[in-house]
């Protein structure tokens, strides 16, 4: 404005505030996921996830490989000591995807999230895609070092082909990121660590345990319906499945868009 003010009798020239052309402040959904990009990479708690994600896998797939070399099982893809890890790995990107959601209202700064985000469907939603991103990267890598690590224990007893293993790499990074949007919709839900990993550990692999281990086609059926049961015949190259692997991606996607769509419900019907 190029008008005055007068204050005490005295005119006062008003502040201006020079205009930086080309800068511009990201808004809507890109400011959102900047905003929880920053916050995710400014924690060690991401990093520590990752990095213990990498040595469960690391440990999960030299005993499994050595055990299947050991006892003569019949010869595999490799890329499947890696995909049998993730029952285990996928909790580091559990607890990833819950922290990122569960210390904001521990420490009451979502509210401070939701005021600079006022629709909060863009919150949760660029909390589940930055989640997912990791989650996809991470498990990528995951599975990278899985593969090399049992190929070197099963000493003969696997088989390889890189069009088969590149799959399965691309497959366990896809579900770690459909756990990872499951995770923040439950966080979302429960808003407590807690309570969230309560539902998680028995949803992807309390739950599944009981169900094989009672055996009978029937709970083998109930399992085949949950997200690890789905995600595993996904993954896994060789195996008996009872679906596409198409099916069974669109099964933990259901898992996961559920989960989203209820944590979103309690974060609009509930004050921060």
């Amino acid at each position: 404005m190029n008008t005055t003010t007068t204050h005490g009798g005295r005119t006062v020239p008003p502040r201006t505030v020079p205009d930086t052309p080309g800068r511009r402040t990201p808004g809507g959904f890109a400011g959102a996921v900047a905003s929880e990009w920053t916050k995710l990479c400014s924690v060690r708690a991401a990093c520590l996830c990752l990095l213990a994600g990498l040595a469960i896998t690391g440990v999960f797939t030299f005993y499994s490989a050595s055990i299947a070399r050991i006892n003569g099982h019949p010869v595999q893809p490799v890329g499947n000591a890696a995909a049998a890890s993730a029952v285990i790995s996928q909790f580091a990107v559990v607890i990833l995807a819950m922290v990122a959601v569960t210390s904001e209202y521990s420490t009451g700064s979502v509210r401070a999230a939701l005021l600079w985000v006022p629709r909060r469907h863009r919150v949760q939603a660029a909390k589940a895609l930055v989640a997912a991103v990791v989650a996809f990267l991470g498990g990528a890598v995951f599975a990278v070092v899985g593969t090399a690590v049992a190929w070197g224990a099963f000493d003969g007893r696997a088989s390889f082909d890189a069009g088969t293993t590149l799959g399965q790499i691309l497959a366990i990074g896809v579900y770690q990121a459909l756990v990872a949007v499951l995770t923040v919709g439950v966080a979302f839900a429960t808003r407590h660590p807690a309570g969230a990993l309560s539902v998680l550990v028995m949803l992807l692999w309390g739950l599944p345990s009981v169900l094989l281990g009672l055996g009978g086609d029937r709970l083998a059926a109930v399992n085949d319906r949950l997200p690890h049961g789905a995600g595993d015949h996904f993954m896994r190259v060789g195996a008996d499945a009872p679906y596409t692997s198409a099916t069974a991606v669109l099964i933990v996607a259901a898992w996961a868009t559920a989960a989203h769509l209820t944590g979103l419900y309690v974060l609009r019907r509930r004050d921060a």
